[in-house]
């Protein structure tokens, strides 16, 4: 077992992990809500504001709150499809990276969680942490049996040791 130093950086630009499956998905996604799904939206905005007093419609106020957030989607989408590097799952190597199924005693806890977007699970229920967290950008890199500490948000220490990693199945 080795123990690690390591600075951690929540600033890193790192750009995301995706299955073809889960690119493919979103790309779906993204492509109904910029497509036929705005359309409809904009169809019921139409049709409440033909109801009149727009004060009082609460039909128009819903579609609008709808609208704002399919528009927030299709941007969120949009950036996460442009900077996502999608190929096959990580090699089953015991290193910790995005895209890897860990399992970790952190604090004492055995823990197992996603490492990577939460986009990747899909409906699936499992933990994600972003590799861009305090506790990813700490664990990145180490193979199993490694340790580590990373600083909490709320500024304790916290141990992490290593117990397994291996490459997210869906």
């Amino acid at each position: 077992m080795s123990y690690k130093e390591r600075p951690v950086s929540t600033n890193s630009a790192s750009v995301a992990w995706l299955t073809q499956e889960s690119y493919d998905r979103l790309k779906a996604e993204l492509d109904h809500l910029s497509g036929p799904g705005r359309t409809e939206i904009v169809a019921r905005i139409e049709q409440a504001r033909s109801e009149g007093d727009l004060k009082e419609n609460g039909g128009y106020h819903a579609a609008k709150e709808e609208q704002g957030k399919a528009e927030a989607r299709i941007r969120q989408l949009t950036q996460l499809l442009r900077d996502a590097q999608v190929g096959e799952a990580p090699a089953d190597d015991g290193v910790v990276e995005p895209g890897m199924l860990v399992e970790a005693r952190i604090a004492g806890d055995l823990e197992r969680f996603l490492l990577g977007s939460r986009e990747i699970a899909g409906d699936s229920d499992i933990d994600v942490y972003s590799e861009k967290s305090p506790l990813g950008a700490a664990i990145s890199g180490l193979k199993t049996g490694d340790t580590t500490e990373y600083i909490a948000p709320n500024g304790k220490s916290i141990s992490v040791e290593i117990v397994s990693a291996k490459p997210y199945a869906g």
